[in-house]
C-alpha cells in the first residue's frame, strides 16, 4: 500500500466512526428528548386525570347535596300553609272543649267529627302534635315558657304546671313550640 491509501483510508475510518459517534449520540439526544417529552406527557396526563377525578367527585358532591335539599324542601314545603292552619286548630280544639260543657250531644259530634277530619288531613302531610301536659319535665329545646309561678306542689318545680298553646312538627321539625307556665324552683 502506498502511503497515499493509507492517509485516505485513515480519515475515511475516523470519519465513519466520527459519524457512528454522531449518529450514536444523536441517537441518544433523541431518546432522551423521548423520553422527556415522554415524561412531560405522562405528567399533564396525571394532571388531566387529577383534575377530571376532582371534577366527577364535585359533581356527584353536587347531585347528593341537590337531592337532599329537594327532599327537605318536599318534607317542608307546606310548613307555611300548616303553620296558617295551626290557629284553626286551636279554635276546634277551644270549641270541642266549650261544646263537650253542654248538653248538646249532636252539635259536640259534628265538631268533633270535623276536627278529627281535619287532624287526618294534617296528619297525613306530616304533621303531628307535641304532646305535652301538665307534670311533664320542662325542656328549653323543645317548650316555650312563657311565665314561671310558684310551684303548687313540691313535685311541679322546675315542671311544667299547665299548657297555654300545642306544638306542633312537621316531618321532624318543630314548626311551634309549645308554650308552657312552669312552676318556679
Amino acid at each position: 500500500m502506498s502511503k497515499k491509501e493509507d492517509i485516505n483510508k485513515e480519515p475515511i475510518s475516523d470519519n465513519g466512526v466520527e459519524k457512528e459517534q454522531l449518529n450514536s449520540e444523536t441517537e441518544v439526544a433523541a431518546e432522551e428528548e423521548l423520553q422527556s417529552e415522554s415524561e412531560i406527557l405522562q405528567g399533564q396526563l396525571a394532571m388531566e386525570k387529577d383534575k377530571f377525578l376532582r371534577l366527577f367527585a364535585e359533581f356527584e358532591n353536587y347531585k347528593k347535596r341537590t337531592a337532599k335539599e329537594r327532599i327537605e324542601l318536599f318534607k317542608t314545603a307546606g310548613q307555611d300553609i300548616m303553620s296558617s292552619m295551626l290557629p284553626v286548630m286551636d279554635d276546634f280544639d277551644r270549641a270541642f272543649s266549650e261544646i263537650s260543657k253542654t248538653e248538646e250531644k249532636e252539635l259536640l259530634k259534628g265538631v268533633e267529627l270535623i276536627r278529627q277530619k281535619m287532624k287526618t288531613v294534617l296528619g297525613s302531610q306530616g304533621l303531628s302534635e307535641i304532646v305535652t301536659s301538665a307534670g311533664d319535665d320542662f325542656d328549653p329545646e323543645i317548650h316555650d315558657a312563657i311565665t314561671q309561678i310558684p310551684a303548687p306542689s313540691e313535685d311541679l318545680k322546675g315542671k311544667i304546671v299547665d299548657v297555654i298553646e300545642k306544638g306542633y312538627t312537621l316531618s321532624d321539625k318543630i314548626i311551634r313550640h309549645p308554650k308552657v307556665v312552669v312552676g318556679q324552683q
